[in-house]
């Protein structure tokens, strides 16, 4: 990456419109660095530091989950570069095409652009003409203009082993359940939450196989996903990542089909899901992407049994850093337990697992990150029910 010279430049206050293009190149909209703040709430900067942008999916960088998560990797970054600023922009419809539109809108009035999700693969021509910009791409690699992934030097871009966290959050659910019924809920089925949905069917066939559990998937087929190939995948789709109505409707389904136990991995749609489990009586959830401990207070108790994670902002924030210090470089890189970027939630206080489980989940854990243990993936031609086989 080409180092920068940032100067001063005098913003003049405007709102800002996900229909309309972006600034002009000599003027910014910056926001202060608060999630809730509204999109297009400017405010006047004479700072000098790098200009950041985070493109996000319709629930926006509040939602609890992977968007905040990156958002707030963008957040420790300016803690220690007091001088950068940030500007979340929400892309409503969650339409891929107008995603990558809404990175082109804004592109000339940024130092770096954070683009959130599998939506925003299609930015690598925008890339292309926008060699000064610096992309970080979180959950897909770019694709050019014929929809063919590429390389750019200009665009980090970050996928992660979903199916790892989904694994364990699969072993951790065949482990707790008392009903002996489980369930996955996703967004969309893009690559990412389908992985998610493998993993977890994988982990609870292996628990099956090799710890004597005997829980059953359930899956609703009027909700079935349908992958990027168009490919049925099953599992329980709400169908976007922001409605917590449908989120609830699906999640009361469930519940109703005698699951206890819902690992949610649908971005806003989850706060439905989330809502269905307070509602009813001994269910549990798995939260996703975050340590959703927070989210799961329930009056006096709590719904969260654990959370499984993807380390996002640690990785937006050291890619921030490497824009700064001259060392940027474009890749395509894969993300998993061999370098501590999956995981779950073992910490006292923040989990309801019992002791038993989580030494069985640090037993898999070891497997999965020295390659002994490969769970089901949405394209590595590996199938969940593989896994149900004793090791």
């Amino acid at each position: 990456m080409k180092k920068r010279m940032l100067g001063l430049l005098l913003c003049g206050v405007m709102a800002f419109s996900m229909l309309a293009a972006g600034c002009s190149s000599n003027t910014t909209t910056e926001q202060t660095a608060d999630p809730t703040t509204t999109e297009g709430e400017a405010e006047t900067s004479t700072q000098g530091g790098l200009k950041i942008a985070i493109v996000s999916s319709p629930s926006g960088v509040d939602d609890g989950s992977f968007n905040q998560d990156n958002y707030e990797g963008i957040l420790s970054f300016i803690e220690s570069h007091p001088d950068a600023t940030v500007t979340p922009v929400k892309e409503e419809s969650g339409d891929t095409a107008a995603a990558v539109q809404a990175v082109a809108d804004i592109v000339a009035d940024y130092d770096v652009i954070v683009c959130c999700g599998f939506q925003f693969a299609g930015i690598g021509t925008i890339a292309q003409d926008n060699p000064n910009v610096d992309f970080i791409l979180v959950d897909s690699n770019p694709t050019d203009a014929e929809g063919n992934e590429m390389e750019a030097e200009n665009i980090y871009a970050m996928t992660f082993a979903e199916q790892e966290s989904g694994f364990y959050a699969g072993v951790a659910a065949a482990l707790e359940t008392k009903t002996n019924k489980v369930a996955v809920v996703n967004g969309i089925a893009y690559p990412s939450n389908v992985n998610y949905q493998y993993g977890f069917e994988s982990g609870v066939n292996y628990a099956n196989a090799n710890f004597g559990t005997t829980a059953a998937i359930v899956e609703m087929p009027s909700y079935a996903g349908t992958d990027v190939t168009g490919a049925n995948v099953g599992g329980n789709y709400v169908g976007t990542f922001a409605d917590e109505a449908t989120g609830k409707v699906v999640g009361n389904a469930l519940i109703d089909a005698g699951c206890d136990i819902l690992f949610v991995a649908a971005g806003g749609s989850g706060n439905g899901v989330f809502t269905a489990a307070k509602e009813a009586t001994d269910v549990k959830v798995i939260g996703c992407d975050v340590d959703q401990y927070d989210d799961g207070v329930n009056g006096d108790s709590n719904i969260i049994l654990t959370s499984v994670l993807k380390i996002m902002g640690k990785n937006v924030e050291k890619q921030l850093n490497a824009v700064v210090d001259g060392t940027f470089a474009g890749k395509n890189e894969l993300l998993g337990a061999d370098t501590d970027s999956t995981g779950y939630v073992k910490e006292e206080g923040r989990n309801q697992l019992s002791a038993e489980t989580i030494t069985k989940l640090d037993e898999v854990y070891e497997l999965v990150k020295n390659g002994t243990i490969v769970p089901a993936s949405n394209f590595n031609g590996i199938l969940p029910e593989d896994l149900g086989k004793a090791a």
